[in-house]
């Protein structure tokens, strides 16, 4: 084995990783943690984020973009569907608006609070931070698509009571998600790739990492093995770790549903990490296609697997938002629309998305 793999495999960025699986399969299935245990993986539930953050970033800089930012927002978000089917497998009919709840506070915490962060990050670093209009806008359209077909329409369908498809919508809903999810991807990838590469500013600034050369092909691979054990590390520790969130938040008087919102904040931190470094290297358009990107992931993928696991769950599928979840959710698409068509935004446009992710948590809170 070359030295330079040996040194990779007993980096932390290694070692983390396979510790928090470790660690999972040692505490799978117990419910009844001492604090000592819930400290020790919250140590590993952190240093897996880490380490998540740092083999995206390797395997972004072999691949390029926008397949780096591609590999990390499908990585997780594949992983939270699995956690998505899990934890509704387990909760019985209890746990019927499970997906609804992710799915939204997955979108309002990458289309806000990602994205107002890198907005910020940049801004005050750069004073102004410029991006593709025609690539973000076009994964802001299937964002706003894709939310109002799945998370708005439930609630104003009438073939079934209640905010529910009915089997039939269910099914079209989950073809419609599948079709928007690839034609994007195609579109980002393929067809017009230049729209999602980082927009040139020809202001005598050298990036030393734009012309730092890329990874080899076999560290490039060991650091995609070593992302999806610290996905798997991330997402599991989190489960692991939700009885005594779910104890906090009962203890400070916190409706059950703030759970889901803890856990998918947990889930996407490394995405918020790598996004945040992005923008202060002035690659503000990877950060958008972070945030977008798994926003779209988010539902794209996680309606048709919930719709294929619907067969065998007990209860109804709620998917429709409540009042207060449009008009954030709407008026979430209004500003961003706003940020997104001049190319170009400042330091007000990141706050405001700031406060928007404020008011999504604030009336996770207190409904």
């Amino acid at each position: 084995m070359p030295a330079a793999i040996r040194t990779n495999l007993l980096s932390w960025t290694a070692l983390v990783p396979v510790i928090g699986v470790i660690l999972l399969a040692l505490t799978w299935g117990r419910y009844h943690l001492g604090a000592a245990v819930v400290v020790i993986v919250a140590a590993a539930l952190a240093g897996s984020v880490l380490a998540a953050v740092h083999h995206a970033e390797v395997v972004a800089h072999r691949v390029g973009e926008p397949f780096g930012s591609l590999v990390l927002a499908v990585a997780v978000t594949v992983i939270e569907v699995a956690l998505i089917v899990t934890l509704m497998v387990s909760g019985g009919p209890e746990s019927s608006s499970l997906a609804r709840d992710t799915v939204f506070a997955a979108v309002m915490i990458t289309v806000n609070g990602i994205i107002g962060l890198s907005l910020l990050v940049g801004a005050l670093r750069y004073g102004t931070t410029v991006f593709n209009p025609e690539g973000s806008g076009a994964a802001l359209a299937t964002v706003a698509t894709l939310a109002t077909v799945c998370l708005v329409l439930p609630t104003f369908t009438t073939s079934q009571p209640g905010p529910e498809f009915s089997s039939s919508q269910l099914v079209f809903a989950a073809l419609a998600s599948l079709a928007l999810y690839g034609m994007f991807v195609f579109t980002q990838t393929v067809r017009h790739r230049d729209f999602f590469l980082p927009v040139d500013i020809d202001d005598g600034v050298v990036h030393e990492h734009e012309h730092a050369s890329p990874p080899s092909g076999r560290r490039a691979l060991l650091s995609l093995g070593l992302l999806m054990v610290a996905l798997v590390a991330v997402v599991g520790l989190a489960k692991i770790a939700s009885p005594a969130i779910e104890s906090g938040v009962k203890a400070v008087g916190f409706p059950p549903s703030f759970v889901g919102v803890v856990i998918a904040l947990l889930v996407l931190l490394p995405e918020s990490i790598a996004a945040a470094r992005a923008a202060l290297r002035r690659r503000i358009q990877i950060s958008l296609n972070l945030g977008y990107g798994s926003a779209m992931a988010s539902i794209g993928l996680t309606i048709p697997a919930i719709a294929v696991a619907s067969i065998w769950l007990d209860g109804p599928l709620l998917l429709g938002l409540g009042p207060t979840q449009m008009v954030l959710l709407a008026l979430t698409v209004v500003v961003s629309v706003l940020t997104v068509v001049p190319g170009r935004a400042t330091r007000l446009q990141g706050g405001v998305h700031l406060v928007l992710m404020a008011a999504f948590l604030f009336l996770a809170v207190n409904p």
